[in-house]
């Protein structure tokens, strides 16, 4: 309690400025809501093809309000970032087409649906999608000369991955991305500039679409849930390019007219609602997870005071001993499934085993109190997410017991 209080006043100044940012945020999304005139009978499912489903509709429109957007889909049928991504670039990139990743590798899951890594049936390089990927810069900087010399006739879209992923790079702010897409919206042909927004929901007052993204995709279990939404994904940017996004997710000619809401949409409504809150809080609890082991000498990134765009917060921990001892302290002190140990196992899509501590009321969802690791060197853990401060500070006084005879 004494290492936490003591850090949770150095962090006065930091806390106050992701007030700052939270409070616009809401604001954005209540005017919104309100624009959108969100009534009780907006919370409503629907069944079947789901034609004519109002409620779906409403929330459409105020997603794509709040993040700028021409059009947005917001979709139950979704099931992961990943999925939602993947609708984003199939429903686009056609065979000879050319996509080039502009911050390095992608995260793991990406790989194998570009066909970087393994083989998997129905990966774009199976479908003639050629795929490259710009090395960053010795500073872990996006190389904007290199990428403007790699485009070619053939490149259709340039995608940017806005959190580090298990990458040991920092995470990509909004001030960092938007001169590289003023560049390429400059070029005589434009290539279509497409962000992986997963993780960085509601960090910055600013999101991509407004500086110059022309789609955006994400998960509904992350930060724009707010703790509350069960499952699904989000893809905003262009109506057109919405469009042929959700021709993929259905089927041309259908395209977003079809897609029941089968679960109640007042959690979605109500999720969305609380994000600003919900990732206040998570970035509160990043920093002070931060702020707390770089005091007891530990790498961390970012460190507590330094500026966020996403809500990831990485600790080397530099022993598997002591990665398993946070993991299972940390599932120890979750409210769900509290009595199971995690073990590091094969994942689909990774590499590497992965060890993932989330004992969360929605299955893996990272807006909760989580955190995941590769299990290799320097065993980086990757805390996220928390339903509650509160409840990220007890689960670190937890681990700080359990860490005791080590640090």
């Amino acid at each position: 309690m004494a290492i936490v209080n003591k850090a949770e006043q150095a962090l006065g100044p930091v806390f106050a400025a992701f007030e700052e940012i939270a409070l616009y945020n809401q604001d954005k999304v209540l005017k919104a809501f309100q624009a959108e005139k969100v009534g009780t009978h907006h919370f409503t499912t629907s069944t079947g093809y789901g034609y004519d489903d109002l409620g779906r509709d409403t929330l459409e429109r105020v997603f794509a309000r709040s993040f700028g957007a021409e059009a947005a889909l917001v979709r139950q049928q979704i099931v992961s970032g990943t999925h939602a991504i993947n609708l984003c670039l199939s429903g686009l990139l056609r065979p000879g087409d050319e996509l080039i990743f502009a911050t390095g590798l992608p995260y793991d899951t990406l790989r194998t649906v570009c066909g970087l890594e393994g083989n998997a049936p129905g990966n774009l390089r199976e479908y003639g999608v050629t795929v490259k990927t710009i090395p960053l810069l010795a500073d872990g900087k996006i190389d904007q000369d290199q990428l403007l010399s790699a485009l070619s006739n053939r490149t259709r879209m340039v995608a940017f991955q806005r959190s580090c992923g298990y990458e040991a790079h920092r995470s990509f702010t909004i001030e960092q991305l938007a001169p590289v897409f003023t560049a390429l919206s400059q070029l005589p042909t434009v290539p279509v500039i497409f962000v992986d927004n997963c993780y960085g929901e509601f960090v910055e007052k600013t999101e991509p679409l407004t500086v110059g993204a022309d789609l955006i995709a994400g998960s509904l279990i992350k930060n724009p849930g707010g703790g509350w939404i069960p499952s699904g994904g989000y893809i905003a940017g262009k109506k057109e390019l919405i469009h042929q996004v959700a021709s993929r997710l259905y089927a041309p000619g259908l395209a977003g007219e079809v897609g029941p809401s089968l679960m109640n949409l007042r959690l979605f409504f109500q999720g969305f609602f609380d994000a600003p809150h919900r990732v206040y809080e998570m970035l509160m609890a990043a920093a002070l997870f931060a702020q707390v082991f770089s005091e007891l000498g530990f790498t961390v990134a970012p460190m507590a005071t330094e500026p966020r765009t996403d809500v990831i917060q990485r600790i080397d921990l530099l022993t598997p001993e002591r990665l398993l001892t946070v993991c299972r302290s940390l599932q120890q002190n979750s409210p769900v499934d509290s009595y199971l140990t995690p073990e590091p196992a094969a994942m689909p899509g990774y590499q590497d085993r992965v060890i993932m501590a989330a004992g969360t009321f929605i299955n893996g969802a990272t807006s909760e109190l989580s955190a995941d690791a590769p299990f290799k060197p320097p065993y980086s853990l990757y805390f996220q997410g928390c339903l509650s401060y509160l409840h990220a500070k007890i689960g670190l006084m937890a681990i700080l017991k359990q860490l005791k005879n080590e640090l």
